[in-house]
């Protein structure tokens, strides 16, 4: 049998390698899973409701398949599912035709009123694994907050403004939105994404395989992708220790090799708020809005003309507490990218002066799902090896 610990350690890929190898069977690791939900999910409250009779015998009926022969790539994997999409979505059918077994739902905001970054549970608000004082975000929380206190290694998300994002960022997880459109949309406006919080970039790779059966590449790039960097997308108020715990993360990797940054061609975007809100109400633009989605769709064709990547951190401020984001836009970074559809994800980029989590996010264009997947995985092995390293060698 494995235990808790050791289940709450491994990553998707590494269940599924051992479930595939008869080294661990479904039922055990599902066993192990739930074990972690009942031990520690009521000093979290990621999910409203736990499937354990209905895990129990998904994970049977995969260990009956495995025994006559077959090989999965998520095999007995445990994933949470954002509460209000549901084990039906799309998405989460690939999953489990890939051998994921769903465990239950994961927490969202109560209502839709006013930008709430922050999960709802009948035993109160979920709270984030890296300081319960703060918010997990939103909308995706409880997803968040489960992959980050290591009770499923994967979960589902959706994200129309940043809801996978934001939680990805604030949990000290990766949250990855792919090319909108390449997924079924999650609503009439075509912005909200499917997409998925994941602890290991590999696992993000196996989920983008499963649902839309897209592969990222295995060998390193002859050279290294080129970056533009803006903290602010010339319109956002980032604050200062934000801006600044993200650029140094971006310097590690170009230090490192990771990525060629260039600060040659700055980034000025118009505010997305007007487009979001009239795309999310629909009907017809008006004529300064549609305008505005124009310039913006414009500036950044040339940005990808001369840049791989565009990185920003992921919000403009650190988490807030339990009673809200007050005035703040916390999608302020994100929610322009759900508007031009490209491939976002958000990794962790270290903390602030205060110990507050700081995401890097990466935009890529359209349909380079993979190639982000694929440097993503190289910028996090870059950040945790400076890290382990406590600096040494990295930028400062």
């Amino acid at each position: 049998m494995i235990s808790t610990a050791e289940y709450a350690a491994l990553s998707a890929s590494d269940i599924a390698r051992h479930v595939n190898r008869g080294e661990l069977s479904a039922r055990e690791v599902v066993t192990a899973a739930l074990a972690r939900i009942m031990e520690r999910d009521d000093a979290v409250r990621a999910f409203t409701g736990v499937w354990e009779e209905q895990a129990l015998a998904r994970a049977a009926e995969l260990d009956a398949r495995l025994a006559r022969g077959a090989v999965l790539p998520l095999a007995g994997v445990p994933i949470g599912v954002k509460a209000g999409e549901g084990a039906d979505s799309f998405q989460n059918r690939r999953l489990a035709e890939a051998g994921c077994v769903p465990v239950g739902a994961t927490s969202v905001p109560r209502t839709r009123q006013g930008w709430q970054t922050y999960g709802h549970t009948d035993r109160g608000p979920t709270l984030n694994p890296l300081d319960p004082a703060w918010s997990p975000g939103g909308s995706s929380a409880g997803s968040a907050a489960a992959v980050a206190a290591g009770l499923v290694p994967m979960a589902s998300g959706s994200d129309g403004a940043g809801s996978v994002r934001i939680p990805a960022a604030w949990c000290g997880v990766t949250g990855f939105k792919p090319t909108n459109g390449l997924l079924p949309s999650r609503d009439r406006a075509g912005l909200n994404s499917p997409g998925v919080l994941v602890r290991s970039l590999l696992d993000a790779a196996a989920y983008l395989d499963a649902v839309a059966s897209v592969r990222t590449a295995s060998a390193e790039p002859a050279a290294p992708p080129t970056a533009a960097w803006s903290a602010t997308l010339g319109y956002a108020d980032t604050d200062s220790a934000v801006a600044a715990a993200a650029r140094r993360a971006v310097r590690i990797l170009a230090d490192q090799g990771v990525l060629a940054v260039s600060a040659d061609r700055p980034l000025t975007l118009d505010d997305p708020a007007p487009a979001w809100t009239a795309l999310r109400a629909g009907g017809r633009l008006p004529a300064d809005v549609a305008r505005a989605v124009a310039g913006n769709t414009a500036r950044l064709r040339d940005c990808f003309a001369h840049a791989d990547l565009l990185l920003t951190p992921t919000t403009p401020h650190p988490p807030h507490g339990h009673d809200g984001p007050g005035a703040r836009m916390s999608v302020a970074l994100t929610w322009a990218f759900n508007i031009t559809g490209h491939p976002a994800l958000s990794l962790p980029a270290g903390r602030t002066a205060r110990g507050e989590p700081v995401g890097l996010q990466l935009v890529a264009p359209h349909g380079a799902d993979a190639r982000l997947l694929d440097v993503a995985a190289r910028a996090t092995r870059a950040l945790s090896t400076c890290a382990a390293a406590q600096g040494g060698g990295c930028a400062t």
